[in-house]
């Protein structure tokens, strides 16, 4: 019984938690409604003035009437949101005060009481005014329907309306498209006739969006800064060059004719799934330094650093001052880093499922690197990629000549084809697939169908100059050709092994 209650009043705590949570976002929200409410019907009364100022005598008379007209709706809009911020402070004191005392519960030791007080606590819950209150304000901002023009005749102004808002379009989430770091955004416009049959064409429309790895949508649209699309004549528009670091993005879009914005959208929340990892430094080899995305190789040996050394080394041999690959150097760092002739790096994130994608570049002054993956506990602090059965990588070098190969379990299968300037690595863990691509010439360079046993990590050797990785990038829709060729061709030459 004792054990019940404590873990019915632990949900209880969550569940008063959650709600104060809730209400302090939607205080806020409040506040920041009424202020923008101050500020739109101002910038909407000022526009009003200019337009009243260069009219002759006959519009003094419609003066007094249209400022009457937006007072009353700002005095309306005001009252309304005053009092659901009253019964929202009062509720959010409310609900402070019983967790409070909930949590004071819980230090109860006596049986009999804590039971009694945690009646109590579930009495006073379910009549607790947070829980009936809506937590969306009554009213917005928006002052637009006041906007008026006044370039007609002076006879027209004797019939003067305001000029009509447009009404929120609406997206159509079936139709959004999310492909290639790209996001096409549909929507279906409203009428543009208004009650009274006045129409205005919408003469164009904007878009706002944001990341967030909230689900909620109320957290998702709150005070986050917005990226703005303007001037948009269709009705789709498409977000490129984006970097999915985020679960989601959120979109909303609003319709605007000659002068009026109307409303925005309810905010549609687009899921952006995508493999973002970085560099595990501390994994990384102590000639390595890694920079955010990059990895730099760095010889920290003596005479690498000392100018008369080099100096001195210059004078008696013509040979670069590049140390060789093959020169061992001292091992410092943890256990974790990898040291010797070993100049690698893992990522950070593991795969254990699904489908993964990134890419590559090197830099300008590369001379060696690897990129693969490899399984964490099957590389020791002085192990190369692709010399042991748990790592498979692409190895590409310009020291001396220009080579480019495959290595998996200690051998090395040469590709007949020129150094790409940007790979793309696709890994599908449940179907063992691992393709490499030169990305520029969309060219598949190398595909390695295995069975993946132990969580991956992605790792890469770098030796003189470095590279840079770009993440949060979806699986290409040029990937799904080459998949679809390769198993064609296995299905092909099962059938005729057959």
């Amino acid at each position: 019984m004792w054990a019940e209650s404590q873990e019915a009043l632990h949900r209880i705590i969550t569940t008063l938690a959650n709600k104060n949570e809730e209400l302090q976002i939607f205080l806020e929200t409040l506040d920041n409604t009424l202020t923008g409410l101050q500020e739109e019907s101002c910038k909407v009364m000022s526009g009003l003035d200019v337009e009243l100022e260069q009219l002759s005598a006959v519009l003094e008379e419609k003066r007094a009437e249209l400022r009457d007209a937006i007072k009353q709706e700002k005095q309306r809009k005001e009252v309304e949101l005053q009092k659901q911020l009253s019964e929202g402070k009062f509720a959010l004191l409310s609900c402070e005060e019983l967790l409070e005392f909930a949590n004071q519960t819980l230090t109860i030791t006596n049986e009999e009481e804590f039971l009694k007080a945690a009646k109590q606590i579930k009495e006073r819950v379910t009549m607790a005014p947070a829980f009936r209150l809506t937590t969306r304000p009554a009213v917005s901002e928006n002052m637009s329907q006041f906007t008026v023009d006044f370039s007609t005749e002076k006879e027209g102004l004797q019939r003067l309306h305001f000029l009509p808002v447009p009404r929120a379009p609406e997206v159509d989430v079936s139709n959004c498209v999310i492909c290639d770091n790209k996001v096409t955004v549909v929507w279906r416009p409203a009428s543009q006739t208004d009650s009274n049959g006045i129409s205005r064409p919408i003469e164009h429309y904007e878009l706002e969006y944001q990341k967030t790895n909230c689900h909620t949508l109320l957290r998702a649209a709150g005070g986050e800064c917005w990226e703005k699309i303007c001037d948009i004549t269709e009705t789709q528009v498409t977000i490129s060059g984006l970097k999915f670091d985020s679960r989601f993005v959120v979109v909303r879009v609003r319709a605007k004719n000659k002068m009026a914005a109307g409303e925005f959208s309810e905010p549609v929340a687009l899921e952006t799934r995508a493999y973002n990892f970085g560099f595990d430094a501390s994994t990384a080899h102590t000639e390595l330094k890694v920079q955010g995305d990059m990895v730099i190789w760095e010889p920290q040996g003596a005479k690498s650093h000392d100018p008369r050394i080099r100096g001195k080394e210059g004078k008696s041999s013509s040979r670069s001052a590049t140390p060789s690959p093959s020169k061992r150097a001292g091992s410092r760092g943890g256990r974790d880093r990898f040291a010797g002739e070993s100049y690698t790096v893992l990522g950070d994130q593991e795969m254990i499922g699904g489908c993964h994608y990134w890419e590559l570049r090197p830099m300008a002054d590369w001379k060696s690197f690897s990129v693969g993956v490899a399984y964490r506990a099957s590389l020791g602090r002085f192990d190369q990629l692709g010399k042991s059965a748990g790592s498979w990588c692409l190895h590409a070098s310009q020291w001396l000549q220009s080579s480019l190969a495959i290595k998996h379990n200690n051998r090395a299968k040469p590709l007949d084809w020129l150094l790409p300037q940007r790979i793309g690595i696709y890994c599908d863990y449940d179907n063992g697939d691992l393709l490499f691509f030169d990305v520029d010439r969309l060219h598949l360079l190398h595909s390695f169908k295995t069975k993946f046993s132990q969580p991956l990590l992605p790792a890469f050797t770098v030796w003189c100059g470095g590279i840079s990785i770009t993440t949060g990038l979806q699986v290409p829709s040029f990937v799904g050709n080459f998949l679809s060729t390769n198993r064609s061709l296995c299905n092909l030459l099962q059938a005729i092994s057959d």
